[in-house]
């Protein structure tokens, strides 16, 4: 799954299914801005839509001291940046942040006067009833660490690691459903490597994360002391010493998005043969999966050499490591001890200074265990049948205005072309909410229970996915709630999608200038919709079968460009000694880049041959370029950016801004960009891909 950006992630999410690498491809907020007015919600801001003026731009956020091809992003956003401080308890501020955060207050709305009788109210308010969990400190998490401490043989902890796919803990393998790469209409089991605590190996391996190193080792020693144990420090030594031995064989996060590279099946025999350092039979049996004839293998040599690296590691040391993933997975759900704890690492991570207020976290878990619940009230008070219409005509002509690039390309050979069409043609279209909603009324809800909740709620949400396996795939099903601020193309499944959550201004609006919402949300259509025929994506055909549809001689031209377009992203310091990486973000920029020209020329579509009118001075091209800008600004703290660029296949929102226009001729027109200018190409030198 193909993602614009991550919204905040809930447990219940985390904790169901580390699926592959290509059906999960999150990445973080891209946090772009626009105040809200003054209103009358729970916490002070406004439940209304954020817009920009009369017809959708924020004019008095440019600085039009700097030349547009010197520095487009401080052009667009420059007033706004000088004026704007990141919140404490945010990792950047812009417009994906603000999006979200009216959402919040939206979802407070909705969940906050559910009843405690309900499931809603009742997770909601066993989550905010802070003496009660304060009273129980860490005794909710006894029992679960002494069955750790049991644990008699790594055979019984294979089991363990298997179960705790549905609960708290951890594994050094993680696996679950998802469609077959030879035969995309049913869904097999994925399995990827797995095992450490830090956001990725860079993080074990490079100088430079020796702080964020530092404090999470710190977190660990603190947890051990606090569930018990006699020498935290010397605990924490060995569990990271496992850690970072993981990391070294563990796959870079670049090769891990290479759809050549993650797909290797197997039959369970068969990886109990390859990797045969882990007891395969235990760990399945843990995880309630029965043998499989065939098992996409992602990782492949990592998950030999961890299952390797398991084999020779102590029982005891890696029972220590247990115990630490157990209670760093519900540290969100106990005594402020454990949240502060947790807290005061993850600043390492984000260099946010303060702690989420309890009401944004406690909807964050409801959010991720009862999101379609949720969701269904959310989309009927927020997002109108009128709304829904209207982007709908909008995807439709960002799917012409793809047709029309594809038919017109220069570079690519008939029988290439018409199976382009034939995926495009086939390509499914979700928008705002799914035709069917989820069934809940299987999970138990205890206002009196944070922690079982969770732990049921986890339980639950691997049920349901694990549910699928060697079943057909339902490509009527979503992988994101409605109100998540975000969109996603299914990768396999050859679909688009389009929550609710993020068809709001200055994304989306019926209300502002068709110019701005082709330069938002159309930029965001054509994103998802050139996915399909990214790097990745155009190594899987109409029905979602990986397979080669192409020419020798067309993938060629298509790996120069891409090639060209890389050295490009390579030069991008994002933040000091952090450049961005071409070949992770690859797929997402070429995604940005084409995204851009596709929404471009539907927006021309849509004038039907007229001219478009001049407002306040702008041309409709500026304006839709302008739009385009204003929708990815965003204002990042530094060890956000580094943590991004390191394992984030999506650029830093400025790059994201920067890097796809410098490609666009009709940009150059527009701001009459020449020779000089900072971020001026030649016409030979800017990339043509789609």
């Amino acid at each position: 799954m193909k993602t614009l950006f991550l919204s905040v992630a809930s447990l219940a999410t985390a904790a169901a299914l580390a699926a592959p690498a290509l059906a999960r491809d999150m990445a973080p907020i891209a946090s772009l801005a626009a105040s809200a007015e003054e209103g009358t919600a729970a916490d002070g801001g406004s439940l209304d839509a954020l817009t920009f003026g009369k017809w959708g731009v924020d004019l008095g956020a440019r600085d039009t001291s700097v030349k547009p091809g010197d520095d487009f992003d401080k052009y667009a956003n420059g007033g706004w940046f000088a004026r704007t401080e990141i919140p404490s308890d945010q990792g950047s501020a812009g417009v994906g942040y603000d999006v979200y955060n009216l959402t919040q207050r939206q979802l407070r709305a909705v969940v906050s006067g559910a009843p405690a009788t309900s499931q809603v109210g009742g997770l909601y308010q066993s989550f905010m009833d802070e003496p009660r969990v304060e009273a129980l400190g860490a005794k909710p998490l006894a029992a679960d660490i002494a069955a750790v401490a049991a644990i008699k043989d790594k055979v019984e902890m294979a089991r363990f690691m298997g179960g705790t796919q549905g609960t708290f803990g951890s594994t050094i393998v993680s696996g679950g459903p998802y469609a077959d790469t030879a035969n995309p209409t049913v869904n097999v089991l994925w399995l990827g490597q797995a095992g450490i605590g830090l956001p990725e190996r860079d993080y074990y391996l490079s100088d430079s994360f020796k702080p964020q190193r530092d404090a999470y080792r710190a977190y660990i020693a603190r947890t051990m002391k606090m569930v018990g144990n006699a020498d935290p420090e010397k605990a924490a030594a060995a569990i990271m010493a496992f850690e970072t031995e993981i990391a070294k064989v563990s796959w870079a996060v670049a090769d891990r998005r290479d759809i050549g590279k993650i797909n290797n099946p197997m039959s369970s025999d068969e990886l109990a043969a390859y990797a045969p350092g882990l007891d395969w039979a235990a760990w399945f049996a843990g995880a309630g999966i029965a043998p499989q004839k065939r098992i996409i293998v992602n990782e492949k040599t990592a998950i030999r050499d961890i299952a390797a690296l398991y084999a020779k590691t102590p029982l005891d040391t890696i029972k220590l490591w247990q115990q630490f993933h157990v209670a760093d997975n519900a540290a969100p759900y106990l005594s402020k001890a454990f949240v502060d704890s947790r807290f005061e690492y993850s600043k390492a991570l984000s260099g946010v200074s303060e702690l989420r207020p309890r009401w944004k976290r406690g909807l964050t878990l409801v959010d991720g265990s009862l999101g379609e619940l949720v969701g269904e009230t959310y989309s009927k008070q927020y997002f109108p049948a009128s709304a829904k219409a209207k982007m709908e005509v909008l995807v439709t002509n960002l799917k012409l205005a793809m047709g029309d690039r594809i038919r017109n390309n220069s570079w690519m050979a008939p029988a290439t072309k018409d199976a382009a069409l034939a995926k495009l043609a086939k390509m499914d279209v979700m928008v705002g909410y799914p035709d069917k909603w989820r069934d809940y009324s299987g999970l138990k809800i205890d206002p009196t229970d944070l922690y079982g909740n969770v732990k049921r709620s986890s339980a639950f949400e691997y049920a349901y996915a694990l549910g699928d396996l060697n079943k057909p795939v339902d490509r009527k099903k979503w992988a994101m709630n409605p109100q998540e601020v975000n969109a996603y193309n299914g990768g396999l499944e050859n679909k688009i999608v389009f929550p609710a959550g993020i068809l709001q201004a200055p994304y989306f609006s019926e209300n502002v200038d068709d110019a701005v919402n082709y330069g938002a949300i159309g930029a965001v259509i054509g994103h998802e919709i050139t996915h399909g025929f990214d790097d990745q994506g155009r190594k899987i055909d109409a029905e979602g079968a990986v397979r080669d549809w192409w020419t020798p001689e067309d993938a060629a031209r298509f790996d120069a460009q891409a090639k060209a377009f890389g050295a490009q992203y390579a030069t991008y310091e994002a933040a000091p000694g952090a450049f961005i990486n071409p070949d992770l973000t690859m797929g997402e920029n070429i995604a940005d880049l084409a995204g851009l020209e596709v929404a471009y020329d539907a927006y021309h579509r849509s004038l039907g041959g007229k001219p478009a009118p001049v407002i306040d001075g702008l041309t409709g091209d500026q304006r839709f370029f302008l739009a385009f800008a204003q929708a990815w600004r965003a204002k990042q703290r530094e060890d956000a950016i580094k943590q991004q660029v390191a394992s984030d296949p999506h650029s830093p929102a400025r790059w994201r801004i920067i890097g796809p226009v410098r490609n666009v001729d009709a940009w150059y027109k527009a701001f009459g960009v020449a020779a000089g200018d900072t971020y001026y190409l030649k016409p030979e030198a800017r990339t043509k891909i789609w």
